[in-house]
Formats: C-alpha cells, structure tokens, sequence
C-alpha cells in the first residue's frame, strides 16, 4: 500500500515563493567604482578588466550586476567580506550613487527620480534595517518605532495607534514604555525592525540584521522573520554571510565576489548546480539534508514497480529521510498535483546526503 510519508512540521518555516511572481526590483549593468572621473573612465571603457580599473586609479565596488527580484520574495544576497553586498544594496536604494547602469523599481527609474521623489519613495514605501540598530536613546520603544511616522507629519494619535499596532506584531506590548538601555539585544533588534516596518514598506532592505546577536537570540528573530514575513508578504532584500541562515530564510540567493554576482539560484540550485569552482567551495560544507529536495534529486521510475511512501517533491530530504530508509520499496516523489515525478532509492538517498549522489 501507498501511504504519504509523514514530513516534521517545519513551522515557522517560509512559503516557497512562486517562480512566476513579477519582478519588483531589477537592475542592468549596474556598476559602483570609486576614484577621480569613474564615470567617464565607464563610458569610454565599458568592458574594462579589474587590471585596466585599477591600473586607471579606481576601484570597482560592484561591477557589472543585473538582478530581477521578485514581488514578496525574501532575495539573499551572499559574499565574503568586501565582496560588494552592502555596496549593492545602498545602490539599489540610491543610497550610494550608481557610476552606470539602471535601477527599476515597480517600473520606475531610481536614477531619474529628484531629491524630493526619492525621499518620498524612502518615507512610504521602502524599509531599511541594519546591522547597527541605530536606536534614539532618549525615545523610548513607542517613540522609536513612531519616528517614521512623525517625519512623514501624521498626527501624534495616529503614529502613536500605528505604531502600537507594529509593536504588538515583533511581541514588544509590555515594553512599550521602555527605553533602549533597558532592553536586551534581540529586543533592540525586535524594535529596529518594528520601527521599519511601521511606515508600512512594501520593499524591506536588510544589511545582516542578526550578525550581532548570539546563536540563541538569532535564531529566534528568523522565526520572528519568518512569521512576520508569512502575514506580510514583504519584498526583501536580506544580506548575510551565514550560508544556514540564507537556506532557511530566502526563495533564492546570489553570491557575490569581487563586486561580480557569480550565480543567482535556489540553495539546491547553487549546490546542485555550482556554477563556478568558487560557488562549489562556498557550498561545500553545507548541510545537504536541510537543502536538497526530493524533487531535486529523484530519479525515474521503471514501469510497473512497486513504490513505497509518497512524499511531495518540495520536502527536504531530512525531513523524509527516516521514511525512505524505512520502507521496504523505492519512496514515490509527486509535485503538488499529486503527479508521480521520480523515486528516491535507499543508495541514492544516503549518497546525496553524504555528498556523493548528483
């Protein structure tokens, strides 16, 4: 008999994103290089090497990068130290000019956009949170997250209800009334991230926000994430340089070096699918049962054998290892149709865990 193998609750876990969500944000060509004359340097040498920048007197922060982000997905962006992250980010929200290239944000042109358009596109409808916490300490909680809101003007009633309401949302209702100082880090975390999100943002830029936090408190503000990102439907852009946090919080991720985007994918993609040598090294070490998929790495079927449990095609192989191990026949992987899509095999299985199975 056919049974459907039971799989862990994976609350508070995200919800996959569809591939076919329309873009958000996207960037061509965009490029951030510092020194005297960038700019023309760019213009009269589009396809300079790194040798030919830095031998004209410049540096290339980001170079040449094109991305589509999707409406409500959670993006990582992903490199070592000084790879260009943070530089992108802060031009994507013109933070930092852009040398060359383009920036669209739900069809609009960021680099075209006045002094006054840009500052009204920040107060309403992007988020920024960082790693440093930035927090007023003579305000206390309900002022800290009401800032936003008293310098887009809104009466004092208003931001205070609104603001009240997002503090109830990160779990902060008792503390309120509390000044920074008298707050622990997760909860001056939790407060950053209420006080972004009170301007109601429809596009979140996070620059490793949990970095700082110890292992327990940051685990506990990605559930927080997550849970505030299931009622949201946020689009986020979220650095990071932890390779576990990327695969349990993004829809996809791209890893940066050298100012380049090397490769864009899902984690099972950029472990599966390594598009460089650097890629492969910088997933090597991953956990592959928390990545892998049944659908990614199922095999086919021979006509008419038998088949044991049925697990769906989106469920990690951890969670449903123990059931294909387990079971006296092949496990029968479906899509969300119920279609038969593949098998998973006993050796298969404990080859892709090991890293072995391709």
């Amino acid at each position: 008999m056919v049974t459907l193998a039971p799989t862990p609750d994976s609350s508070p876990g995200k919800t996959r994103l569809s591939a076919d969500a329309p873009p958000a944000l996207v960037c061509r060509n965009l490029w951030k290089v510092y020194g005297a004359n960038a700019e023309t340097f760019l213009r009269e040498n589009p396809e300079a090497t790194p040798a030919e920048i830095r031998a004209a007197g410049l540096f290339a922060a980001v170079r040449d990068a094109t991305l589509e982000i999707r409406q409500g997905e959670i993006f990582i962006i992903m490199g070592l130290s000084g790879s260009g992250k943070s530089t992108l980010v802060r031009c994507l929200s013109r933070l930092v000019e852009p040398t060359a290239g383009l920036v669209f944000y739900e069809h609009q042109n960021l680099l075209r956009m006045t002094p006054d358009e840009l500052i009204q596109l920040r107060r309403h409808k992007m988020g920024m949170v960082f790693q440093n916490f930035a927090l007023l300490p003579h305000r206390t909680v309900l002022g800290n997250v009401a800032f936003p809101l008293e310098v887009q003007g809104l009466p004092k009633e208003e931001r205070e209800e609104r603001a009240r309401k997002v503090i109830d949302l990160v779990g902060l209702t008792e503390r309120a009334g509390h000044y920074p100082r008298e707050l622990s880090g997760g909860q001056q975390q939790r407060v950053g991230i209420a006080r972004s999100l009170a301007a109601e943002p429809a596009l979140w830029f996070l620059d490793e926000p949990f970095s700082a936090l110890d292992p327990l408190i940051r685990h506990e503000m990605q559930n927080e994430f997550l849970r505030l990102q299931r009622m949201l439907s946020k689009t986020i852009v979220f650095i990071t340089h932890d390779f576990d946090e990327a695969i349990r919080l993004g829809d996809r991720i791209a890893i940066m070096k050298d100012g380049v985007i090397i490769q864009v994918g899902t984690a099972e993609e950029l472990v599966l699918k390594p598009a460089s040598d650097y890629v492969a090294a910088f997933t090597r070490h991953v956990a592959r049962a928390k990545v892998l998929t049944a659908g990614g790495v199922c095999v086919p079927v021979i006509p008419g054998e038998p088949l044991g449990p049925i697990v769906p095609a989106s469920a990690r192989l951890a969670e449903v290892a123990a059931a294909v191990l387990s079971a006296d026949a092949p496990a029968a992987v479906v899509d969300a149709n119920g279609a038969l899509l593949g098998k998973l095999v006993k050796a298969s299985l404990i080859a892709d865990l090991v890293g072995g199975g391709q």
